[in-house]
């Protein structure tokens, strides 16, 4: 599959990773729908042309979604027998971080534990749901292949830190499903991956001082750095175009291992 003339949906597309993805897609001659609960991902869109197209959406909301694939399905031409949403890029998630226990041993707050899992896990799943519907009504491509989902995950679903239950647990949940979503979607025609960043300069990490930052940076082996959101849109690009990439999760943080 190739990103030229064909349409892709992209969650989180407002900034960071999923808004680098979609300017990467729409220079590669591609179109997407740019789909994000915060009122940016509007002008996003419109800073990236003809080509882009923008719905206010939350990952955990059916309506939402389906509205979202809708558009994208509507982009890529969408007529019956024919190309309609061609790819989903989910990067769309929240960061969270609480002990079990605080200091005066009082336990973790269960709803924001449950908060993190619905839209990190429960959302993944509703987004992968409704569009691998969409793509199954595509016309098959080269080996048959009508359609490709990348998910995001995260290094802390392996190396997950103090106060990162369920964070980890969230993204964990992300990688669990890879394998068996692209099992099963086989028969469609439709790969699954997951891309599992380490740490990337995105808003989420606007509020972290500069000294953890470089402390963060130095325990990379190589580059010493942070990841740069169009390194993850370089690689989810090539999931898209390479079919042999299916049903795998790629870490990509310099070699980084939390502890």
């Amino acid at each position: 599959m190739q990103l030229k003339d064909n349409a892709f949906l992209i969650t989180g597309a407002a900034s960071g990773l999923g808004a680098a993805t979609a300017e990467r897609i729409v220079a590669a001659g591609g179109r997407v729908v740019l789909c994000d609960l915060s009122e940016a991902v509007e002008s996003h869109a419109a800073r990236l042309g003809e080509a882009a197209r923008a719905v206010r959406g939350d990952v955990t909301r059916e309506d939402d979604m389906q509205a979202a694939v809708e558009a994208a399905v509507a982009l890529g031409g969408g007529e019956e027998g024919e190309r309609g949403l061609a790819g989903v890029i989910h990067c769309a998630g929240v960061v969270s971080v609480a002990k079990l226990l605080d200091r005066e041993g009082n336990p973790a707050d269960l709803d924001a534990y449950a908060r993190t899992v619905q839209i990190n896990l429960v959302g993944t799943f509703n987004v992968m749901r409704l569009a691998a519907a969409a793509m199954s009504r595509n016309a098959p491509g080269e080996d048959g292949e009508r359609g490709v989902i990348i998910n995001t995950a995260s290094v802390a679903a392996f190396d997950g830190q103090v106060g990162q239950c369920a964070y980890s647990a969230s993204k964990a949940g992300v990688v669990g499903m890879s394998l068996p979503a692209a099992r099963e979607l086989s028969r469609h025609g439709i790969r699954v991956m997951a891309i599992a960043p380490g740490v990337f300069e995105t808003p989420m990490m606007s509020d972290i001082p500069e000294d953890a930052v470089a402390s963060l940076s130095a325990s990379i082996p190589f580059p010493k750095r942070l990841g740069k959101p169009d390194e993850y849109a370089r690689l989810a690009e090539q999931i898209v175009t390479n079919p042999m990439l299916n049903g795998e999760v790629i870490r990509l943080d310099g070699g980084i291992r939390m502890s």
